[in-house]
């Protein structure tokens, strides 16, 4: 059957986990020192995840660079083209793939929608 915990002196066993705990002390855990025990498996965690985050970043950078250049590329390609090669072109891609020609004039709307939105602010 469970104690009832009402019927100790005020403060009594408040944060007590070990056995041999004195009546009334608040926040000891155990006489084996367990609380450092679990702050530094803690402090590990954190590092470990800090080190994880880092890596993951440093992989967006190189990808976000690397597809950076690659639409820095194309840039310079369409500045190089003719316009109206470059409209017969979409127009052709548009008719042998409308399900993306669709999504990607969505994107690109919303795109231009958010950077106009923005700058209305």
């Amino acid at each position: 059957m469970a104690e009832n915990r009402f019927d100790q002196p005020a403060g009594a066993g408040i944060g007590n986990t070990s056995a041999g705990a004195t009546p009334g002390t608040i926040g000891s855990t155990s006489s084996t020192g367990g609380g450092t025990g679990t702050a530094a498996a803690l402090s590990q965690t954190a590092q470990d995840y800090g080190k994880k985050v880092s890596e993951v970043a440093t992989q967006a950078k190189d990808y976000v660079t690397d597809k950076v250049s690659v639409v820095g590329d194309k840039l310079k390609d369409l500045q190089n083209a003719d316009i109206g090669q470059v409209a017969e072109n979409a127009k052709e891609y548009a008719r042998k793939n409308p399900g993306q020609a669709i999504l990607i004039s969505a994107g690109v709307g919303l795109l231009l929608g958010l950077l106009v939105r923005g700058s209305r602010r």
